[in-house]
């Protein structure tokens, strides 16, 4: 995942966009970023619930303690939004992902008055199915 920007420079990215159309490109831009899923990863275990689109994520504990992501969608917009989550949890061992404020995050972002209410609902969807496999690798 090291092709994605760390939280600073997504904010400052997403800052520089004129408008919520390029934010949205650039949020298909990310989740570009992130490579499709293998057959065997797309299994019903790794679908997350609660999405109207199809969104499959994986976590794993590196050498260091820390979670890294495996995801994707079958569509373009949500599997930036995925991306846009992993960005939030990316470099943190279990414990500290069940801790980070999520909400100011998005509010920095300014995605809840941007989004419609099934991307939100599915967003969230998203970061509770995150934060319930980090919660089982304690």
């Amino acid at each position: 995942m090291a092709s994605l920007p760390d939280q600073n420079k997504l904010l400052r990215n997403f800052s520089r966009c004129q408008n919520w159309e390029e934010r949205y490109l650039y949020l298909i831009e990310l989740g570009e970023r992130l490579p499709s899923l293998t057959d065997d990863q797309r299994q019903p275990e790794y679908l997350i619930s609660g999405c109207q689109s199809q969104v499959w994520i994986l976590l794993r504990k590196n050498d260091q303690g820390k979670v890294e992501f495996i995801g994707d969608s079958d569509a373009a917009i949500v599997k930036g939004l995925v991306a846009l989550v992993f960005i939030l949890f990316q470099d943190k061992i279990p414990r500290e992902i069940l801790d980070v404020d999520v909400t100011e995050y998005f509010e920095k972002l300014s995605l809840q008055q941007h989004l419609t209410p099934s991307r939100t609902q599915g967003l969230h969807a998203v970061v509770c199915a995150i934060r319930n496999m980090a919660s089982k690798m304690v």
